[in-house]
């Protein structure tokens, strides 16, 4: 059982909600970089609306990582909501400005994404854990049984892989069925698309190493118990589960993805240590990521 934890409300809140901001700023940063290589020849208002977005976004991002005090609530909540939406506003015109986003992201945008999502978000539960006077492995419980833990995610990755792609075989089927066309992962278009082996391995060092880390900090660590200890379990598994799911944005690997989830939590709340399910998900990826190179190797995507 996954030991208590001492999360407080409002630390969690400011940090999603940083989290939140540090990915539109990468979004910023991503169309910057797709207009610079293509060569598009972009206003000078375009980067000035961009700097000064960023300049807004990142006072926000300074104000959420103070705690609040009772007496200062209204004013600095007044600042917040003005430099936020302005960061959001300016950075939608300089988006406009920029034109139509391009249909397949490249590996440089998959990066930057990867970067100002769980990226920033490794460094955000730094802070937070700084906030709450806890170490990492007090935090996730690195220390408890350890090789048990990583020997168990290997074997549950292993296990998990055939029936993850399963269903999602199983999901771009049933769409087809409906007329909805499956869409592949943005990460699986850039890997595509990728001509060079730095975007490759920049890619899979994402996907393997950052994102496993930083998701299960983010759902499983501090989300997932938060809302248990609220009284709130079963809201607590199949709600973080849902939510995991659906911040990937892609219909076809909802499925996997939410099973997945549930079977992470499960395998926590079992070890009672976070590499567990790090370790699951970190080998699940990279399988996947290992089949889909091999496919592009043997000419399977055209």
């Amino acid at each position: 059982m996954v030991s208590a934890k001492p999360w407080k409300l409002d630390a969690i809140v400011r940090l999603f909600l940083s989290v939140i901001l540090c990915v539109f700023a990468g979004s910023l940063a991503g169309t910057v970089l797709y207009y610079t290589e293509a060569g598009h020849r972009l206003r000078p208002w375009f980067f000035v609306l961009v700097a000064l977005a960023l300049g807004f976004l990142g006072t926000t991002l300074r104000l959420l990582r103070r705690r609040w005090s009772l007496e200062e609530l209204m004013p600095r909540a007044l600042v917040m909501m003005i430099t936020f939406y302005a960061g959001f506003l300016l950075g939608l015109w300089a988006q406009k400005i920029a034109g139509a986003p391009p249909s397949v992201m490249n590996g440089g945008q998959v990066l930057i994404a990867g970067l100002s999502f769980q990226g920033a978000a490794l460094v955000l539960i730094g802070w937070f854990l700084k906030e709450h006077r806890m170490s990492w492995a007090d935090a996730f419980g690195f220390d408890h049984h350890w090789l048990h833990a990583l020997l168990l995610g290997v074997a549950l990755a292993c296990l998990y892989l055939p029936v993850g792609r399963w269903l999602q075989s199983s999901s771009a089927e049933l769409m087809l069925k409906w007329r909805v066309n499956p869409q592949e992962q943005e990460t699986v278009k850039a890997l595509r698309t990728t001509t060079g082996w730095t975007y490759g391995f920049a890619l899979g060092l994402v996907a393997i190493v950052l994102a496993p880390v930083a998701e299960e900090m983010l759902f499983r660590g501090i989300l997932y118990p938060a809302i248990k200890q609220a009284g709130h379990p079963r809201l607590a598994l199949w709600g973080t589960a849902l939510l995991f799911a659906g911040v990937h944005f892609n219909l076809v690997i909802g499925v996997p993805l939410f099973v997945l989830a549930l079977v992470l939590a499960l395998l926590y709340e079992k070890t009672n240590n976070l590499l567990a399910p790090i370790t699951a998900h970190a080998a699940f990826n990279a399988l996947n990521f290992a089949i889909l190179y091999w496919e592009q190797k043997q000419g399977h995507w055209t």
